[in-house]
C-alpha cells in the first residue's frame, strides 16, 4: 500500500504523507500540490483498490466453495455482465433523459444503474434455477452462463448504437478503473465490505461441510438450500457494489482462491481471511503496474488482471481436466 501511494505520475515522499495527514486532521488545507494529490487522489484510490481486491477474492472463495469447483469466479451468476449492461445504458441513453433525473443522481447515475443491473441479473439466475423450492448447482451454473451471454449481448448492442465517445466510455468501464476514486466511494464500498466479510466468516464451517457433497453436508446438519441462497446474496451484494463504482475487473476472484488453496489448503476458516489480504495485495500491484508502465498515461486495470489471469485460467482448466480423468475431483 505504501508503494502504491508513493509511486505514480507524481511521486509522494513519506514526509509529505505524514504532513498531509496532520493537516487533514487539524482541519487545514494541504500545504502543497503533493499533499493535495496524496489526501484527495492517491490515498482514496489505494484504499478503494485494496477493498475491491479483498471483495473479489472473498467472493471467489465463496463461489468456488458453493459450486465445489476451482474454475468458478464471482461473475459466473451474471453479476458482472448485468452491471456492465446497466452502466452501458447510462453511457448511451443518459443524454436523452430529463435534466432533472441527471441533476438528482449526478455522479451516482452510473453506479446506481450498474448496481441495479447486477441485482437484476443475479435475481434472474436464481429465479430460473429454483425448482420446487430447491436450487440446483448445475442449474445455477448453466443459467448463469446464459444470463451472462444475455448481458454481453445487451452491452454489445449499446456499443453498436453508441457514438464514438460513448463507445469508448463503455469500453473503459468494462476494463475497470480506479481513476475516479473518492472518499465517498471508499466509505460506501468499505462499509458494505466490512459487513459482508463478518457475515461470510460465519459460513466457513458450513462451506467446509459442503465440500464433502450436498447429501453429506445435510447429514451434518447443514441446510444446503438456505446456504446456497445466502452465499448468493453475499456474493451479489459485495460484487455489485464494488463493480458499480470501479467497473468490471476479471480473474481476481479466480486466481487468488486457487493460489491460496495450493499454499494453505481448502479450509475456509483460513481461506477467507487470507484471501482478503492476498486479493488486496495483488490488485494493488496490478493498479501500480497500470499507473507506471505507460506513465503519465494509465492502462485500464482490467487489461493487467486479464493478462495474468487468462494463462492462469488455462492452467487451472488443464489441471481440472486431468483430475477429472483420474477421478480425483467431483465437479
Amino acid at each position: 500500500m505504501l508503494c502504491a501511494i508513493a509511486f505514480g505520475a507524481v511521486k509522494i515522499l513519506p514526509s509529505e504523507m505524514f504532513s498531509s495527514i496532520k493537516h487533514f486532521f487539524a482541519g487545514e488545507k494541504p500545504a502543497n500540490i503533493y499533499e493535495g494529490v496524496f489526501i484527495q487522489l492517491r490515498l482514496p484510490r489505494v484504499l478503494l483498490c485494496a477493498i475491491t481486491g479483498a471483495i473479489l477474492a472473498v467472493s471467489g472463495v465463496l463461489m468456488q466453495g458453493l459450486f465445489r469447483n476451482p474454475i468458478v469466479e464471482p461473475g459466473l451468476i451474471g453479476t458482472s455482465s448485468g452491471a456492465a449492461f446497466g452502466a452501458s445504458i447510462v453511457f448511451v441513453l443518459a443524454a436523452k433523459w430529463t435534466p432533472q433525473l441527471k441533476s438528482q443522481l449526478g455522479p451516482f447515475m452510473t453506479p446506481l444503474f450498474a448496481f441495479g443491473g447486477a441485482l437484476l441479473a443475479t435475481w434472474l439466475v436464481y429465479t430460473l434455477a429454483r425448482n420446487a423450492k430447491r436450487v440446483s448447482i448445475i442449474s445455477l451454473l448453466l443459467i448463469g452462463i446464459a444470463v451472462n451471454a444475455m448481458g454481453l449481448c445487451g452491452t454489445g448492442f449499446m456499443s453498436y448504437i453508441a457514438r464514438d465517445p460513448q463507445a469508448r466510455s463503455i469500453t473503459f468501464w468494462n476494463l475497470g478503473t480506479f481513476s475516479g476514486a473518492n472518499w465517498l466511494q471508499v466509505s460506501i464500498v468499505g462499509t458494505v465490505a466490512a459487513i459482508m466479510f463478518i457475515i461470510s466468516f460465519r459460513y466457513s464451517k458450513q462451506l467446509n461441510a459442503l465440500l464433502l457433497g450436498e447429501e453429506e453436508a445435510t447429514y451434518l446438519g447443514v441446510d444446503t438450500d438456505r446456504l446456497k441462497t445466502r452465499i448468493m446474496i453475499l456474493n451479489t451484494a459485495m460484487v455489485s457494489v464494488a463493480t458499480a463504482f470501479v467497473g468490471v475487473i476479471s480473474f481476481m476472484g479466480l486466481i487468488v482462491p486457487h493460489i491460496l488453496r495450493l499454499l494453505i489448503g481448502s479450509d475456509n476458516k483460513k481461506l477467507l481471511p487470507a484471501s482478503m489480504i492476498v486479493g488486496a495485495t495483488l490488485l494493488l500491484l496490478a493498479d501500480l503496474c497500470a499507473r507506471l508502465l505507460l506513465a503519465p498515461a494509465e492502462i485500464p486495470i482490467g487489461i493487467i488482471t486479464s493478462l495474468v489471469g487468462a494463462p492462469v485460467f488455462i492452467i487451472l482448466l488443464k489441471r481440472f481436466n486431468l483430475l477429472q480423468q483420474k477421478g480425483g475431483y467431483d465437479a
